[in-house]
């Protein structure tokens, strides 16, 4: 556990996200041999509110709400929206195109990973926008299924990267590489973000307990029935669950039955994901495709 005692100095220098979350403090580098408390002073920055952070990112120790100073974790986290919004995701965006797009020209499954992408920025910013505006309660869930979605492009990738794997001296495998890491820290980064202000803020805020946080469990993949790859074919193609009930003569209630399954065996919850599931499985053709 670090104390205010402690030089922010050692705490830098040892773990990996002191960095970042200096930062968004609002601290500078540079700090000598002072302590985290002298440090924290110096920049007018609450320091057991400095100090909730870092241990519970590092140890993931649980706070006491009534040692947070509100403004200042408020400060933390719209500076860590900033960070996501300005830098990470478009740098991350950028890095996608160059590791992804070249890797064949010919299919489409390098678009629909990154329009996989576009959609996780775009829930990213509504819910930024929410936390903004203090609406925690009516988006409760909104951060799991974020997280998830940026889960589901890393898999895609994992899964259904088109072609062969270049060579391994190529630079477009230290591409794929760097941006593979770069998915993965991002994953973990905004989980921990929201988890901040699920288990800190809002505590802090109503002077609740702090919950501890579940563990993302990854599903199990399971294969899809007849009637389930059925549908699947349907919504590749555009089709709105009452059509597709149309066409397949069963309910609409059923349709949409067999999309949740869908979305449950595959982990895959985004159109442009099944999309490219189902051309990799070749349950399309991807000439007919728009």
């Amino acid at each position: 556990m670090y104390k205010a005692s402690h030089k922010m100095c050692d705490l830098i220098a040892h773990e990996e996200d002191a960095i970042q979350i200096i930062s968004r403090f609002g601290l500078e580098m540079g700090v000598g041999e002072q302590t985290i408390e002298q440090v924290c002073e110096a920049y007018h920055v609450h320091t057991s509110t400095f100090l909730a952070i870092v241990n519970y990112k590092v140890f993931h120790k649980q706070v006491i709400p009534n040692d947070i100073d509100i403004p200042t974790l408020q400060r933390y986290l719209s500076n860590a929206h900033s960070y996501f919004l300005e830098f990470r995701l478009p740098r991350l965006r950028r890095a996608l195109i160059e590791a992804i797009i070249p890797a064949d020209p010919t299919t489409k499954i390098p678009g629909l990973i990154l329009r996989c992408y576009d959609e996780f920025v775009e829930e990213i910013r509504t819910h930024i926008a929410h936390e903004n505006e203090g609406l925690f309660d009516e988006h409760e869930h909104d951060d799991q299924r974020i997280t998830d979605k940026l889960t589901e492009i890393k898999n895609l990738i994992i899964k259904y990267y088109p072609g062969a794997l270049p060579n391994p001296q190529s630079p477009i495998t230290y591409l794929l590489i760097s941006v593979m890491s770069d998915l993965w820290h991002t994953e973990q980064d905004f989980a921990d973000h929201c988890a901040i202000e699920d288990d800190i803020l809002r505590p802090a805020l109503t002077q609740e307990k702090p919950h501890t946080r579940r563990r993302h469990q990854l599903p199990e993949t399971e294969e899809l029935s007849e009637r389930e790859q059925d549908v699947l074919v349907q919504v590749v193609h555009g089709l709105s669950n009452k059509e597709i009930a149309d066409v397949l003569c069963i309910s609409t209630h059923t349709v949409i039955s067999h999309r949740k399954n869908i979305a449950r065996k595959l982990n895959i919850h985004s159109t442009a994901g099944l999309t490219i599931y189902a051309i990799v499985n070749k349950l399309v053709d991807i000439n007919t495709l728009e």
